[in-house]
């Protein structure tokens, strides 16, 4: 905590400084919360009303550290695609026994990665588990064992799981700093696989609103929930708009298969491989279990586009 801001409530600790955990500590903040954001190197922009703290949470002092005297603890640490089935684990094993020993109740940041091929059948919390990726196989078992570790009586824990992240500050995506910056300079847009298919995306804002909500509501504790996702449309759709708000048609490049493409490198892609089924097959989520008991609606996917295409352009003038 801030040494000049004494705190007299549980703070909020965001594990991870990436654009969901960034999003989240600002929600968090918000909302009223002391917010504890956290990361390997505790560096980065100034938050109004987040703490920045430095630690390893693959680490079990390093988790310990993190979680501190927090009332909530929110995972959204993600790691190399590389490194993602080695580390992974590590990090849920930490940040478990972390929450275990403090009381902390415990928010994970999920993908929908479990649910594997599903022949384009819309995504439920019902759905069934069977990924056959790598990948996909190990976010199951992570899965699996925080959702053991609850029902254990061992710690309070809930998932939320989210579409492909779109808006404001997100850059590794598929529709991020391969799309975006293109768009607005004439520049290649990447399209991945049948760009007529569709495919849901969840705003980064919704997935900070999303976790925030969890965060303050203990009764959705013990199971998954899908964060707010807007209605699905095609790539192709998504393009369309894109193309009317920075009037010029869209120079797109469209991958069949993973192969490099502007951020996205050559180790990248070879292991994104396994999971481009994602882009060959309809993507649809279903959010409307956490809308109805929450009483929140997901961001319409034009204001999204209107608000990351603001935010692009201030990147690039960076």
């Amino acid at each position: 905590m801030s040494a000049t801001t004494p705190q007299t409530r549980a703070p909020h600790a965001v594990l991870g400084a990436g654009p969901a955990g960034t999003a989240l500590a600002r929600e968090l903040a918000r909302r009223g919360h002391p917010v504890r954001l956290v990361d390997r190197k505790g560096g980065g922009p100034a938050l109004e009303g987040v703490e920045r703290f430095a630690a390893d949470v693959s680490t079990p002092d390093g988790a310990r550290a993190a979680a501190g005297e927090a009332a909530v603890v929110y995972h959204c640490v993600n790691v190399g695609y590389h490194l993602q089935v080695e580390v992974m684990p590590r990090v849920q094993q930490a940040v478990l026994a972390a929450v275990q020993d403090s009381g902390a109740r415990l928010v994970v940041l999920d993908t929908l990665y479990p649910y594997g091929e599903t022949g384009g059948a819309v995504m439920t919390e019902d759905s069934p588990w069977q990924a056959t990726s790598r990948k996909g196989r190990m976010r199951a078992e992570l899965d699996e064992r925080y959702l053991a570790a609850h029902r254990a009586g061992r710690a309070r824990v809930v998932l939320g799981r989210s579409a492909d992240f779109v808006g404001p500050g997100v850059l590794n995506s598929s529709l991020g700093a391969a799309v975006f910056p293109g768009a607005l300079t004439g520049g290649k847009v990447l399209g991945l696989g049948d760009i007529d298919l569709p495919h849901s995306h969840t705003d980064i804002r919704d997935v900070a609103t999303g976790l925030a909500t969890l965060g303050e509501r203990p009764e959705g504790d013990g199971r998954v929930w899908h964060l707010p996702t807007a209605p699905a449309v095609s790539t192709r759709e998504i393009h369309a708009m894109i193309e009317k708000r920075v009037g010029r048609a869209l120079d797109v490049v469209v991958l069949e298969e993973p192969r490099p493409f502007g951020p996205f490198d050559e180790q990248f892609m070879a292991e994104y491989a396994e999971m481009f089924y994602q882009h060959t097959e309809p993507q649809i989520v279903d959010s409307s279990a956490f809308e109805r008991a929450f009483g929140t609606a997901p961001t319409p996917l034009a204001d999204t586009v209107e608000a990351t295409l603001a935010w692009y352009r201030e990147w690039l003038t960076r």
